[in-house]
């Protein structure tokens, strides 16, 4: 399966895969996958544990070599142009690697160094992305004494100091309050409005609803689907979804196929999919001791079906 936008006036892609595959003995990571991830788009991964996904970031990298297929960025060949390409990515790791013992200021300014940027040119960038970051008024404070928030906030200051045309985000709002994961998807949207291409990497459904141009569902090292998330909700799951909790599953479960829904089952939660609610929330408005919940499809459900509800370790 191949990702692509195939408008005429599409520019070259960012990131080209062809058949890219990666094994470790005989375990297969990513088996044969093809993408294309189009200029100024945020363009996210999404999958269970396993599925592949870093795996094929580290490919896009350059970090870790693929055992097939071929892969490019920026039209360069990868691994041949890694550090070539790499000089013109921003990451955000999964994991804040900040160190403890400078300032914000001074981790953007160690970092600056790696890339070889003249004083003059990074003390002006750095102006910009403590602003960027709102952490200009805290530029000389400690990074231990921040707030997770502002911590990530740094972390992505810090992986656009040397002006990337690809900003590669792995679950960049992990373990934050909704208020610091709203003001972080404000960040990422502006940076999308200015060109920047985005790869993201996400365990949030609704991060990757709202931030995500296109998204591939990646499962077992395959790609199993792709779109933007509307088109992959439309083709995959019923408009409406009524979620009823009770012990009784099995006669909810009969209720739910009567009026003509689409069941699936978890523990005592049954999730009813249907395009006409209205005969099954008439039912359940006459059952006592349970509770319902009647909302639109989204994202997770197409996950959930394609993936399955199953525990992944």
């Amino acid at each position: 399966m191949r990702v692509s936008d195939t408008s005429s006036s599409a520019q070259e892609p960012v990131v080209t895969a062809h058949g890219l595959k990666k094994h470790y003995a005989s375990h297969v990571a990513v088996d044969g996958v093809e993408f294309d991830i189009p200029r100024g788009q945020c363009f996210g991964f999404l999958g269970p544990n396993g599925a592949g996904k870093t795996t094929t970031l580290r490919m896009i990298l350059g970090l870790t070599p693929s055992s097939g297929g071929s892969l490019s960025v920026f039209g360069l060949e990868i691994p041949k142009h890694a550090r070539e390409v790499r000089a013109r990515i921003g990451i955000v790791p999964q994991a804040d690697n900040l160190d403890p013992d400078f300032s914000i200021e001074e981790n953007l300014q160690i970092y600056a160094s790696y890339f070889g940027i003249p004083a003059r040119v990074a003390d002006e960038r750095i102006a910009r992305l403590l602003e960027f970051a709102s952490l200009t008024d805290r530029r000389g404070a400690k990074t231990e004494t921040l707030s997770g928030g502002m911590k990530r906030r740094l972390t992505i200051g810090r992986a656009l100091i040397n002006d990337p045309e690809l900003v590669v985000l792995d679950e960049p709002t992990t373990g934050l309050d909704p208020q610091a994961r709203h003001v972080i998807w404000g960040r990422l949207n502006e940076l999308r409005d200015k060109g920047v291409t985005l790869i993201l990497t996400t365990h949030y459904m609704e991060e990757a609803e709202r931030l995500c141009d296109q998204l591939v569902i990646m499962d077992q090292g395959r790609i199993l689907d792709c779109g933007t998330p509307r088109e992959l909700i439309s083709k995959h799951v019923e408009p409406e979804v009524i979620e009823v909790r009770s012990e009784a599953s099995q006669r909810l479960q009969a209720m739910g196929n009567e009026a003509g829904c689409r069941v699936e089952t978890m523990g005592s939660s049954l999730y009813c999919y249907t395009r006409d609610p209205d005969p099954l929330l008439a039912k359940l408005k006459n059952e006592h001791g349970l509770t319902f919940m009647h909302r639109p499809a989204g994202l997770e459900d197409v996950f959930l079906k394609l993936t399955g509800r199953e525990l992944r370790d």
